[in-house]
């Protein structure tokens, strides 16, 4: 950290990965040492097509030479927006047909909790324990990790957490909260997967109660289970759907996602409920109408086969204690943080990256390219079973 303070950089990791890139292609990252290394993390689900996608390039380059920025969010048509609110809404049912874009998940996230409040006229909000939501003040105020939270308390107020994927906590939920919020599929809590019946009576007691279900697909959205949107795998659709990470294509770029007539409450009563300068900014929209249009072109059946001999090859080496994955979402469990903490960085000094959950010490996650090759499949496993078997070794001595 201190290397990053010393640059005047206000970064907060206290293990920087003190590696410096050169450039990035594909499925790699390129250092300035001549080495490289290959990417099983997507920059935490953002890089879902990869690095330099010659597509998503030739949009940046025609858009910035268009224009950069000309006027706040919502003043001014601009060809990028509109593009990129289609393209994302061709995926999307009915129901979801206003997009609001905004500059990061997080801010997609304190956004919809407005939208839920206007719409309601109610103020408490219901989430869930292991859920994550962010680090800015509303989404920090419904993420559970409570070390995480104590330091900047007190949050918002009116915040209740109900265990996740449970039925009967499901009758907490009462004609007092404006919505409920979880992640489709939490991400931080180690790719924890819901069952469809938890899922579609979380819908049904939302309808019977009034609050709005907010799903949240910051890290499980864009392609990243093996569908477009994580919620197609449970028969549910939600009320406000929130996005981030791959919905820019490698750029910063958020939404949140409703019905146009709760959409229109924002703008009166009061005049500009919501407003954002940089958000839909049109280089990152230019970018996003692109990765949209790159998931119509992808095999999913090909990502299901190849997810599926990921899960397959690691669930046998030793010292793996469980594998989560929906798609290309997958949390690989071990018996310590010391163990993930030897894995990952044998990995990456072996040209494999690899990385950890915030709040899920015992488990490294893996999220690669959703354009990554078999050949790259099956190098990154190698160096990944390398790893699994020195850290078995290790063990082994030790005992």
């Amino acid at each position: 950290m201190e290397d990053f303070l010393n640059r005047g950089l206000a970064q907060t990791t206290l293990h920087p990965l003190n590696i410096e890139v050169s450039h990035a292609r594909g499925a790699y990252i390129h250092l300035k040492d001549g080495s490289q290394i290959l990417d099983f993390i997507s920059g935490i689900g953002v890089s879902t097509f990869g690095h330099h996608h010659p597509e998503i390039v030739a949009a940046l380059h025609q858009q910035i030479d268009d224009h950069l920025h000309v006027m706040v969010y919502g003043e001014a048509r601009q060809k990028s927006q509109d593009l990129a609110a289609q393209s994302l809404l061709a995926y999307l049912p009915d129901t979801l047909d206003a997009v609001y874009f905004v500059n990061s998940g997080a801010e997609a996230i304190d956004g919809a909790l407005k939208l839920a409040r206007r719409i309601t006229g109610r103020q408490k909000f219901m989430a869930m324990e292991g859920g994550y939501h962010g680090n800015t003040f509303g989404a920090l105020s419904i993420s559970s990790n409570r070390s995480r939270r104590a330091p900047f308390e007190p949050l918002l107020q009116g915040v209740s957490f109900i265990p996740f994927n449970d039925e009967q906590a499901l009758e907490a939920i009462d004609t007092s909260y404006a919505a409920v919020i979880a992640e489709t599929v939490q991400g931080d809590a180690g790719i924890r997967i819901p069952t469809a019946t938890w899922l579609q009576k979380l819908r049904h007691r939302c309808n019977q109660t009034g609050a709005l279900l907010i799903l949240d697909e910051i890290q499980c959205g864009v392609g990243r289970t093996g569908k477009p949107f994580a919620f197609e795998h449970f028969g549910i659709e939600p009320d406000i759907l929130c996005l981030g990470k791959a919905l820019g294509g490698g750029m910063p770029l958020g939404a949140f996602v409703a019905a146009k007539q709760h959409m229109r409450q924002l703008a009166h009563d009061p005049d500009l409920g919501h407003i954002t300068t940089f958000g839909g900014h049109p280089v990152a929209c230019a970018s996003s109408a692109v990765a949209m249009a790159l998931m119509k072109k992808l095999d999913w059946d090909a990502i299901e086969r190849r997810g599926a001999h990921m899960e397959e090859t690691l669930i046998q080496q030793d010292g793996v204690q469980a594998v989560r994955r929906l798609g290309y979402f997958i949390a690989v469990d071990m018996e310590s943080a010391d163990a993930v903490h030897f894995c990952v960085e044998h990995a990456r000094k072996n040209g494999l990256l690899i990385f950890y959950f915030l709040s899920t010490p015992h488990a490294f996650r893996i999220a690669p390219s959703l354009l990554i090759t078999d050949a790259e499949i099956d190098h990154g496993l190698n160096v990944l079973n390398q790893a699994l078997d020195a850290w078995s070794k290790r063990r082994a001595l030790g005992s």
